[in-house]
């Protein structure tokens, strides 16, 4: 009989459940003021206008900085890049605990947007190389799992450390966790290679599975050609419109849904921590069962675009369930649509998947920065808009009809726009 080669490692999953813990992580540290604004505008005086410009202030500079944080990837690295990025952005989220004022808040919010600007496109950046692209998928709702996982199960923490210690406590309990999860990640993390642990069988089923593998290891050289080629593609156009309008919807659930909860249907604290849990327990549902469909659709002979698009437009049609909230009196049914729209979001997540089949393979760091900055435009404006319409009307009507319709814009895009899905070569 021939002899069987040694059997590959596992080493690529053990680098994804580090991707998974820092995600849940840096989702906390995103929603944080969430939970604590109903207290923090009553402590400071701020009305709905102006906390809907607060909660804005960290995606101004996340978008703005998503381009420069894809070059800080390439240049330095993955382990380098999300070192720095967990470290300062959680430092700077401890700092929001001191704020006493609109400017110094909105300030450091500007800084931890800044700070977090490398995460995802380095999120991108490993599944791209740890993976070979039939499991792609499935890693990336595994570690966007950890998002909806850490606010599902911590945010009824938060909720308990607001109604106890005070809104200032949240920030310098999230912020350290940070700061202790960065020298893990430092000490933990290594690209493919011969020091990362997995041996040669491993890396020769990611190399042949088209994972970048070890050319994640070479530090590239970034020109404006390779900027400006990210918008030159329909694919990429229609990928980054698609993430635009599904960050829409994740971005009223990490700012203005516990206020919702609170303002509109005068819950205590508590229980709208408790309440708020079921939708976030509906987007981690969504997630999961997004990568493995797309995955298992690829393994059963379905086409790359089939595979992508099919969970990501079915997603987005589920999030504009969001409108018929509109129509109910009832808590139970409310939670219900929020749960349902969540899931949606969570099963199109998948989208960032989709950036790591399609980017030119010099570029994935690069692409992932361009994609997050056009999807995190949302960040700024779904957080403004929802301000400004619960400021002039009252209720949340309005918000709701405007979070569905960018829903749908998003399933044009992937129907009529993005086309074929396939790695642009340059």
């Amino acid at each position: 009989m021939p002899m069987s080669g040694p059997k590959k490692t596992k080493k690529r999953w053990f680098m994804l459940f580090l991707l998974f813990i820092l995600t849940a992580i840096n989702y906390l540290d995103r929603t944080n003021m969430a939970v604590a604004a109903s207290s923090m505008s009553q402590d400071l005086g701020f009305n709905a206008a102006t906390m809907g410009l607060l909660f804005s202030a960290f995606s101004w500079s996340y978008g703005l900085m998503q381009i420069p944080g894809g070059w800080f990837i390439e240049r330095f690295g993955s382990r380098i890049a999300y070192t720095a990025s967990l470290f300062f952005w959680s430092l700077f989220t401890m700092f929001m605990g001191i704020g006493r004022s609109f400017a110094a808040l909105f300030g450091i919010r500007l800084a931890i947007g800044a700070a977090e600007a490398p995460a995802f496109p380095t999120n991108s950046r490993v599944v791209a190389t740890w993976f070979p692209s039939h499991e792609r998928a499935t890693a990336t709702s595994i570690y966007t799992a950890g998002e909806f996982i850490g606010l599902a199960f911590l945010t009824p923490v938060l909720f308990w450390i607001l109604e106890n210690y005070g809104w200032r406590e949240i920030f310098y309990v999230t912020g350290f966790v940070g700061i202790v999860a960065s020298f893990f990640w430092y000490f933990l993390y290594r690209d493919p290679g011969a020091k990362s642990g997995a041996n040669e069988a491993e890396l020769a089923y990611i190399r042949k599975g088209g994972g970048l593998g070890s050319q994640a290891s070479e530090k590239q050289k970034i020109t404006w050609s390779q900027v400006t080629e990210l918008f030159k593609h329909r694919q990429l156009l229609g990928i980054y419109l698609g993430q635009f309008a599904n960050t829409s919807t994740m971005f009223f659930f990490l700012t203005w849904f516990p206020t919702y909860l609170v303002m509109s249907k005068n819950l205590p604290l508590l229980k709208a921590g408790i309440y708020a849990v079921i939708p976030y327990i509906g987007a981690l549902i969504g997630v999961l069962l997004g990568g493995y469909w797309s995955d298992s659709m690829l393994r059963h002979g379905s086409s790359l675009s089939k595979a992508r698009k099919l969970p990501i437009i079915c997603g987005l049609l589920c999030s504009m369930t969001i409108m018929s909230a509109n129509y109910f009196d009832s808590l139970n049914a409310i939670i219900t649509v929020m749960a349902i729209a969540f899931f949606g979001q969570g099963m199109a997540a998948i989208v960032w998947s989709t950036v790591g089949d399609v980017a030119p393979s010099h570029s994935v760091g690069l692409a992932g920065g361009v994609f997050n900055f056009i999807g995190n435009l949302a960040g700024i404006i779904t957080p403004i808009v929802i301000g400004f319409i619960v400021q002039a009307t009252g209720s949340f009507v309005g918000a709701m009809i405007f979070v569905g319709c960018v829903a749908a814009l998003g399933v044009f895009s992937f129907i009529f726009i993005v086309g074929d899905i396939h790695r642009i070569e340059g």
